[in-house]
């Protein structure tokens, strides 16, 4: 519970999914003109890009701006070896040019990035460190970007073991959790044989982690379809992510109303400091 005005503390779990992670600037976006204050931000893949840009400091209009000349030259580079197709390392680069060189420990607003560890298949949440290695380690996709060495951990893409890391945001102090799913399955009868088994590759990603027992409400922007790939498409990715949170905006208010009043009741019964310390005799 936030102790400056005793309200719930709100936290964001935002997910992975490559150039759909655009939308995640539209749910900011309508929180933010809707007064839901944001506490605290765990995110997995592009969700961290996004979430550690936002603690950083940046504006939703800031992102907004950034997202239009943002695009895969941008974040990589082709890079054939043993570990991938392209390197994240223009990644790093991009963000210290464009949201600063911090640790994440130092973000004015409580920060974590989730990846996964290739030698375990345990989750990793990443509190300290570069954060541009710590995003970079988030978003890398094991089979076409090399993996990252952080913190004794052979790093990849935290989409694996938790695409929307709930309870990562717990672990940063948040007493209500926003999450973001943007990982919708579909099939795309254009690809032949090869639609149902990316499909159920999407379908597996979706469930990595326990989203749905974690959040007191996910947000789900009807991104059914629509491409991963194309940043691009930045303006429409914004808009489904904007159309989605308004359309939960009711629910949410409610939740947070509802868990402000728990609050308050069971600080109400609670025995009282002082009493405590008074004698028998």
């Amino acid at each position: 519970m936030s102790r400056d005005n005793e309200r719930p503390k709100v936290g964001l779990a935002l997910g992975g999914g490559v150039a759909r992670g655009l939308a995640h600037i539209g749910v900011l976006s309508v929180l933010e003109q809707a007064g839901v204050p944001i506490d605290c931000v765990a995110g997995t893949s592009v969700g961290s890009l996004i979430g550690a840009a936002y603690c950083a400091g940046l504006t939703v209009d800031d992102l907004k701006g950034i997202a239009t000349h943002t695009g895969w030259w941008q974040i990589s580079r082709p890079f054939l070896s043993g570990g991938g197709f392209v390197t994240f390392m223009r990644l790093e680069q991009w963000i210290v040019e464009n949201v600063g060189e911090f640790n994440v420990d130092d973000l004015a607003i409580p920060f974590a990035a989730v990846a996964s560890d290739l030698v375990t298949g345990k989750r990793v949440i990443l509190k300290d460190g570069r954060l541009s290695t710590a995003v970079r380690a988030s978003c890398s996709v094991p089979g076409f970007v090399p993996p990252v060495e952080m913190n004794g951990h052979i790093l990849v893409d935290g989409g694996i073991t938790d695409n929307v890391p709930a309870d990562a945001a717990r672990l940063l102090g948040a007493d209500y959790v926003i999450g973001v799913d943007i990982f919708m399955p579909a099939l795309r009868p254009h690809l032949g044989p090869l639609s149902q088994g990316f499909a159920a590759i999407e379908t597996l990603v979706q469930h990595a982690g326990r989203k749905n027992d974690e959040c007191d409400y996910l947000i789900v922007p009807e991104l059914r379809g629509v491409s991963y790939f194309k940043f691009s498409d930045y303006e429409r990715l914004i808009a489904l992510g904007e159309d989605a949170t308004r359309r939960a905006l009711p629910d949410i208010l409610d939740g947070l109303r509802r868990a402000e009043s728990a609050s308050k009741a069971t600080r109400a019964i609670s025995w009282p400091e002082s009493d405590a310390m008074i004698s028998p005799n």
